[in-house]
């Protein structure tokens, strides 16, 4: 959804917008949408800049980062990010970014695609790892079996040769 930001008369402009699953390419292989995705917040507008405030809210799906199973992961982000307009963006980049500006964007044009601002959200709300549980034991180096489901016999016992020499201080 492109939202033109010169067409808006009242301010600030509310936004409920759902996307189907279909139409957000996330771009990774390890996390999965199971449903629609729907965005709830507003767009503000200030003196050189728009802030856009919301929730989404969607079902998806994320491989566990031992074993490598689905794992159901609802997704709940709340996130507010700060749109400069070309003026201030150029004022920014002269006199350097301060911590309170790392989490603007530059606004090209005077349109916002709302659908690009979920997108990113959602990608950055991911942990970099996550467990089917705590004690996940993940998958076996030699024959790849999941350890959850199933005690493979290979045996840990190759050595190194390296360290092989080691092994004779006993």
């Amino acid at each position: 959804m492109i939202v033109d930001l010169t067409e808006i008369e009242a301010w600030p402009k509310d936004f409920d917008l759902t996307i189907e699953k279909e139409f957000i390419d996330l771009d990774v292989e390890d996390l999965r949408l199971k449903s629609s995705v729907r965005s709830i917040g507003k767009i503000e507008k200030h003196a050189g800049w728009f802030d856009v405030e919301g929730r989404i809210e969607a079902e998806a799906e994320v491989d566990c980062s031992r074993c490598l199973e689905p794992i159901d992961r609802p997704l709940l982000i709340d996130f507010s990010i700060r749109l400069l307009t070309n003026d201030v963006s150029t004022h920014v980049a002269e006199k350097g970014v301060d911590k309170s500006e790392l989490d603007s964007s530059i606004l090209e044009g005077h349109q916002v695609d709302l659908t690009e601002v979920v997108r990113e959200q959602i990608l950055l709300d991911q942990p970099e790892q996550v467990f089917c549980k705590g004690d996940c034991k993940g998958l076996c180096p030699k024959c790849g079996a999941n350890r959850n489901l199933i005690d493979c016999k290979c045996e840990d016992d190759e050595m190194d040769p390296r360290w092989a020499a080691l092994k004779n201080l006993k």
